[in-house]
């Protein structure tokens, strides 16, 4: 059974950082673009990062960018969020999501993910 497994959320105080993970089992992470999305209590959906399966090209939002950093380990299977200064407005569930046809772009859009995990909650506040 193919499946992308978060951890790696929790509770968090105002400007201090998490690390997510994104474990896949079933597959090999090294041919599937991913991406990792959060939705906040009553808001719809978005973006945060993608990186190509290569890792070589990546994209942010701009509300996180020079505060999270996407990374992927593909000999462990993992892609991973690292998340710093993180903010009472990134309190979310975060999802990670992968696809092989994906194109990782700036949009952050999510055409062509296939396979996505049941999330893990990210919550900052103090």
């Amino acid at each position: 059974q193919l499946q992308l497994v978060e951890s790696g959320g929790g509770l968090v105080q105002p400007g201090g950082s998490l690390r997510l993970a994104c474990a896949a089992s079933g597959f090999t992470l090294d041919n599937y673009a991913i991406g990792w999305f959060r939705q906040a209590p009553g808001k719809e959906r978005e973006g945060v990062a993608c990186t190509s399966s290569s890792g070589s090209l990546t994209h942010y939002r701009d509300s996180v960018k020079g505060r999270f950093t996407i990374s992927r380990d593909n000999a462990n299977n993992t892609v991973y969020l690292e998340m710093n200064i993180l903010k009472p407005e990134d309190t979310a569930v975060y999802y990670c999501a992968g696809g092989r046809y994906h194109y990782c772009a700036a949009s952050l859009w999510s055409y062509g993910m296939d396979l996505w995990g049941k999330g893990t909650l990210v919550t900052v506040s103090s």
